[in-house]
C-alpha cells in the first residue's frame, strides 16, 4: 500500500462522522466494513502510532471546518473563543502586554506557556520569550479540522504539552479554486478578510496547495464603548500645566480651554486609548505531498504571515507627564500677568515646578510589525508491508519590531533637560504648545525568535514476529531534536532610562537545545468477547537531555475498554514537564517605572495599595518594617510612588513536573441513533510551578496572613527608608508554587434525519461543556494555597494573563437544515464568578447567543454565510474590582452585537 493510498493524517477524523455543522467530538467510531476493506491508516492526535480505527484512550474535542466556515472564522481567536476549555489569553483586547497583537491559546486557565501548538502535528513556532505561538499566522479558511486534546501530552509530543495540546490540521488534500471573502461590523468596527485557495493533483503522485489571505480588522478605542469611557479613566497631569512657584509656593494652572486657575487641574485621555488593537495581516502558504517511489513520499509546508498592530506599549497608551523645575524668565512672553504675579524673580528668573501633560505629543502607541515565517520538509514511507517511517525538518522564525509614537527624550547630548530649554522658547501655558521636534519615535524592542525541529519516527506493528489473540502489537519509536533561541534589544534610550514613557529593557540572547528519544505501544489485550469487544493497553515513554538542565524522564500509561456497541471507557495516567521558556531562565533583570501599576489598566491588579496605609495591616508587622501610619499617605496615588518593579530571568530555574489523570466514557447507545455523549474527568497537578511574587500578593502576605518577622515574602517588597512609602517591588522568576485542577469534560451530540423532503430534512444538538471542581494555586511553599475555582481577578491567575476561572462552561448549539442550508442558534454561558482578593464581590453568571445561517443556492460551489454575534447587546460585567478597561476583555465581549457576512466559492 503506498503513502498515498494509506492518506496519512493527523486528528480524530470525526470530521468524516460530523454532520449539519457542529462542533464534532473525538467519538471514536469503529471503521465500517468499506473502511477496513481500504485499511485508511488514521494518525490520531496525542498519539505517533497508526491505527486503522478511531480509538484513542485521551479525551480530544474538535472543531470541524462546516463549523470554522459557519462562523465565519477569520482568524483562530473566533474558533477557540467559543469552546469552554479556553481561556482568554493573550489577545486582541491584550493592550499593553508584550504580546502586541498576538493570539495565544491558554487551556483550562493553565496558561498560554502550558499550551502545546501543533500544526499538522508537529510544532508551530513560539513568537516571543514565552513558549506560546501567535495563531494569527495559520489561516483559518485554510483549516480542516481543530483537535483539542485536553490532557498532559508531554511523553508523546515533549515539553509543554501540560494542560493539554490544540492541534490545527490542514486541508493538504483540497483540489479546485477557492475564492472567499467575509465582513464582520459592530458599532464603529469593522473586519474584512479576503482569500484565495488552489489545490491540485500533481498527477497521480501527489497533490499541492497554495493559499493567500488578506485581514483587516479595524481597531476601537475606549471612546466608542460607554461602559469603558465610565470606568476607565486615567487621570493625569492637566494638559494645560500646574505650576507652582518653588520660592514663594503660590500656585496656578491652565484648564483645557486654556483658561488661568488657581485650582489644580487633571486630565482623561483615556478615550483614546486601544480598547481592540487593529490588525492588518498577509498570510500566504503552501502545502505538498508527491509520491517519488512508492516507498518515499516527499511532503513540506511554506508558511509566510506579515503581521502588523497598533496597540500601547509596555508603559500603556499615557501621554508624556514633565514634573520638574525649570527657570522661567521674567520677560518671558508667554506668560500671562496673573501668572507672573504669582512668581518669585530673582536677576529676573524665577524657579518654577512644572506638572503637565504633554498632550500635543498624543498618546503612547506602539506600532508593531510581526513576521513569522516557517519551513518544513519530510520524507515518508513504507519500509514494509508492517513498518513505516517519517523524517523530517522544519525551521521557523519570527522577526518582530516594536516602534513607540509619542514618546520624547528627557535630555540632551550635554545631560541637560529638553523640557527646561523649550520652556524658555515654547509656550507651555496651556494647551497647544508647538512641541515639534520634542517627541521622538523609538524602537522599543526588536525581537528575534528562532525555532528548529528534526524528527525522526518508525512506526508499524509486530505481525511478522507476533501476533496477539486479539491482532498484533503496534508501536512507535523515534528520536527528535529541537532548539530555540532568542535575542531581543531595545533602542538605546529606552535601555537606558532616557525617554519619558519607554520601560527599562536592554539585550536578551539566549538559546537551548535538546535531545529526545521517545516510544509508544498500543497492546490489544482482548477482543470478541463477552462484554470485552475490544480491551486495548497504551503507553508511551520520552527521554529528554537538555542543556541547559538536568535530562527529564516522561511517561504515559492508557486504556480503552469497547465494552460493545453502546459504551466504551478509556482513561490515561502521565507524567508532563514544562521546560523553562527562554525569558525565564536567559532574562536579564529589567525595570518599570512601580507608578505604572496604578496608570496601566492592565497592570493595576498587581498592586492594590499599602496594607499599612489601609488600616488592614498588622500594626506590630508595619511598626517592624517601619512603614507609615494608617491614613498617613495615599498609597493608590501614582505620585507616591516613586520606585521601580523589577523583573526577569532566573538562571537558575528548573523545570516544572506534574502529573495529569484522565478517566472517561463514551456512549453511543443503539436505543437511540444519532447520540453521541462522552464524559471525561481530568485530574492535573503541576509542581515547581514557575511564578513571581506580586506586590499584591506580597502586601497580602507580609502583613496580613502571616505578619512575622521572618516571612520570607516580604522582601518582595522594599519601602522607601525616609518615608516608610512603598518604593520597589521585586519579582524575579522563580520555581515556587503547585497548581491543581481536577473537573470535567462533557460532550453530547445528536442528530435526527426527518422523513420529509424540503429544506428541513435533520435537525441535530451539541453540547460541549466543562465543569471545574478544584482548583488552587499555592505560589510559594510559605504562602497557603488559594480556591481558586470559579473566581475571577489576578490572585488566581496562573500567568497573569487570564484573569477569569469560571467553575462551568458550556457551548451549546442547535441546528436544522439540509442540502440547501441551515439554521444554527448558539447559547454560550460563562458561570459566576466570585473575586479571588480582598472582597467577596460576584460576577453574575453570563450568557452569550448567537445566530448563524449559511444557504447554499442552485450555482454549484457557492455557500453564503450571516450571523449575529451576541444578538442581545450584552455588556460586559463591571465589577468593582475590575481588570482592564473596567472589566476581564479576555473573557468577556467588550465589542457588542456584531453582523457578519460572508461568501465562498469552490470552483
Amino acid at each position: 500500500m503506498t503513502v498515498s493510498k494509506q492518506r496519512l493524517f493527523h486528528g480524530t477524523a470525526m470530521a468524516m462522522v460530523a454532520i449539519m455543522a457542529n462542533p464534532a467530538s473525538a467519538q471514536d467510531i469503529s471503521p465500517t466494513a468499506d473502511e477496513k476493506a481500504v485499511e485508511d491508516v488514521i494518525l490520531v492526535t496525542g498519539s505517533r502510532i497508526t491505527r486503522t480505527d478511531l480509538t484513542a484512550t485521551s479525551p480530544v474535542v474538535s472543531f470541524d471546518e462546516e463549523q470554522i466556515a459557519l462562523d465565519r472564522a477569520v482568524t483562530v481567536e473566533d474558533i477557540t473563543s467559543k469552546l469552554p476549555q479556553f481561556a482568554g489569553g493573550v489577545n486582541s483586547t491584550q493592550t499593553g502586554s508584550d504580546g502586541r497583537g498576538a493570539q495565544t491559546l491558554d487551556l483550562r486557565n493553565l496558561g498560554q506557556n502550558r499550551t502545546l501548538v501543533l500544526i499538522n502535528g508537529t510544532r508551530a513556532v513560539p513568537f516571543s520569550f514565552r513558549n506560546a505561538v501567535d495563531v494569527n499566522a495559520i489561516p483559518a479558511p485554510l483549516l480542516k479540522q481543530v483537535d483539542v486534546l485536553t490532557g498532559g501530552a508531554a511523553a508523546v509530543y515533549g515539553a509543554d504539552a501540560v494542560a493539554g495540546v490544540v492541534n490545527f490540521i490542514i486541508d493538504t488534500e483540497y483540489e479546485g479554486l477557492g475564492v472567499g471573502g467575509s465582513w464582520e461590523t459592530a458599532d464603529s468596527f469593522n473586519t474584512y478578510d479576503v482569500h484565495l485557495k488552489a489545490g491540485a493533483s500533481i498527477g497521480s503522485k501527489g497533490n499541492i496547495v497554495a493559499f493567500i489571505g488578506y485581514t483587516d480588522r479595524g481597531g476601537m478605542n475606549i471612546g466608542d464603548r460607554k461602559f469603558a469611557r465610565e470606568n476607565s479613566s486615567s487621570v493625569v497631569a492637566g494638559i494645560g500645566g500646574n505650576f507652582t512657584d518653588v520660592a514663594s509656593g503660590n500656585f496656578f494652572a491652565f484648564d483645557e480651554q486654556g483658561n488661568f486657575t488657581t485650582t489644580a487641574q487633571t486630565s482623561d485621555l483615556s478615550d483614546q486609548y486601544d480598547l481592540v488593537q487593529p490588525l492588518e495581516r498577509i498570510n500566504a502558504s503552501t502545502f505538498f505531498d508527491y509520491e517519488i517511489v512508492p516507498q518515499a513520499e516527499l511532503y513540506g509546508r511554506i508558511m509566510y504571515t506579515k503581521v502588523d498592530t497598533v496597540g500601547s506599549g509596555r508603559s500603556g497608551n499615557n501621554p508624556v507627564t514633565v514634573n520638574e523645575t525649570v527657570t522661567i524668565t521674567e520677560d518671558n512672553p508667554f506668560l500671562p500677568d496673573a501668572a507672573r504675579d504669582l512668581l518669585t524673580f530673582v536677576d529676573g528668573e524665577a524657579s518654577v515646578l512644572v506638572n503637565r501633560t504633554l498632550g500635543e505629543l498624543g498618546i503612547l502607541t506602539a506600532a508593531t510589525e510581526r513576521t513569522t515565517t516557517q519551513y518544513m520538509g519530510g520524507l515518508r514511507g513504507e519500509l514494509a508491508s508492517w513498518l513505516n517511517y517519517d523524517a523530517y525538518i522544519q525551521y521557523g522564525e519570527v522577526d518582530e519590531q516594536t516602534v513607540v509614537s509619542g514618546d520624547a527624550l528627557k535630555v540632551n547630548a550635554s545631560g541637560a533637560s529638553r523640557f527646561a530649554a523649550i520652556a524658555k522658547t515654547v509656550d507651555i501655558f496651556g494647551p497647544g504648545a508647538d512641541l515639534t521636534g520634542f517627541g521622538q519615535d523609538f524602537v522599543q524592542e526588536n525581537r528575534n525568535r528562532k525555532q528548529t525541529v528534526g524528527a525522526f519516527t518508525l512506526s508499524g506493528d509486530s505481525s511478522p514476529l507476533l501476533s496477539l489473540p486479539a491482532g498484533p502489537v503496534r508501536f512507535a519509536l523515534g528520536y527528535e531534536y529541537r532548539k530555540e533561541s532568542l535575542k531581543t534589544s531595545d533602542e538605546a534610550a529606552i535601555a537606558s532610562g532616557l525617554t519619558y514613557r519607554g520601560s527599562g529593557g536592554g539585550v536578551t540572547i539566549g538559546s537551548f537545545d535538546v535531545n529526545e528519544f521517545y516510544g509508544e505501544l498500543l497492546v490489544p489485550v482482548l477482543s470478541d468477547l463477552p462484554f470485552v469487544q475490544e480491551l486495548t493497553l497504551e503507553g508511551a515513554l520520552r527521554y529528554s537531555d537538555y542543556s541547559n538542565f538536568d535530562a527529564e524522564t516522561t511517561d504515559k500509561v492508557g486504556l480503552s475498554w469497547q465494552v460493545d456497541d453502546n459504551i466504551r471507557f478509556r482513561g490515561t495516567y502521565q507524567s508532563v514537564i514544562r521546560a523553562p521558556n527562554l525569558g525565564e531562565f536567559a532574562s536579564p533583570t529589567f525595570s518599570i517605572p512601580f507608578s505604572l501599576l496604578r496608570t496601566v489598566p492592565r497592570l493595576a491588579p498587581r498592586y492594590l495599595g499599602d496594607p499599612c496605609a489601609l488600616g488592614t495591616g498588622d500594626q506590630a508587622q508595619c511598626d517592624r518594617f517601619s512603614a507609615p501610619p494608617a491614613g498617613s499617605y495615599d498609597s493608590l496615588d501614582a505620585a507616591n510612588l516613586t520606585g521601580d518593579y523589577f523583573y526577569g530571568g532566573n538562571p537558575d530555574i528548573g523545570p516544572e513536573k506534574g502529573n495529569t489523570f484522565t478517566l472517561g466514557a463514551v456512549f453511543t447507545p443503539a436505543f437511540l441513533p444519532g447520540l453521541e455523549l462522552m464524559l471525561d474527568y481530568y485530574d492535573i497537578e503541576i509542581r515547581d510551578a514557575v511564578g513571581q511574587i506580586q506586590p499584591v500578593d506580597a502586601l497580602q502576605s507580609c502583613y496580613i496572613e502571616n505578619p512575622t518577622a521572618d516571612n520570607p515574602i516580604c522582601a518582595a517588597i522594599a519601602r522607601d527608608a525616609d518615608t516608610g512609602y512603598i518604593l520597589d517591588a521585586f519579582v524575579n522568576d522563580r520555581n515556587l508554587g503547585v497548581i491543581k485542577q481536577r473537573g470535567f469534560d462533557i460532550n453530547a451530540n445528536y442528530t435526527h434525519a426527518l422523513d420529509f423532503a424540503g429544506p428541513l430534512q435533520q435537525v441535530s444538538v451539541s453540547y460541549q461543556g466543562n465543569i471545574v471542581t478544584h482548583y488552587s494555586i499555592q505560589r510559594n511553599p510559605v504562602l497557603d494555597p488559594i480556591d481558586c475555582k470559579g473566581t475571577f481577578g489576578f490572585s488566581c491567575s496562573s500567568d497573569a494573563v487570564s484573569l477569569v476561572q469560571p467553575d462551568y462552561r458550556h457551548r451549546l448549539a442547535l441546528s436544522a437544515g439540509g442540502d440547501v442550508g441551515l439554521l444554527q442558534f448558539v447559547w454560550r454561558r460563562i458561570g459566576a464568578v466570585t473575586d479571588s482578593g480582598a472582597t467577596d464581590e460576584e460576577i453574575k453568571a453570563v450568557n452569550y447567543f448567537d445566530l448563524n445561517a449559511q444557504w447554499k443556492p442552485p450555482l454549484e460551489g457557492l455557500t453564503i454565510s450571516a450571523g449575529l454575534r451576541n444578538i442581545f447587546d450584552k455588556k460586559p460585567p463591571l465589577p468593582a474590582a475590575a481588570g482592564a478597561f473596567g472589566t476581564y476583555p479576555g473573557t468577556y465581549d467588550v465589542i457588542g452585537r456584531t453582523f457578519g457576512l460572508s461568501a465562498k466559492m469552490d470552483f
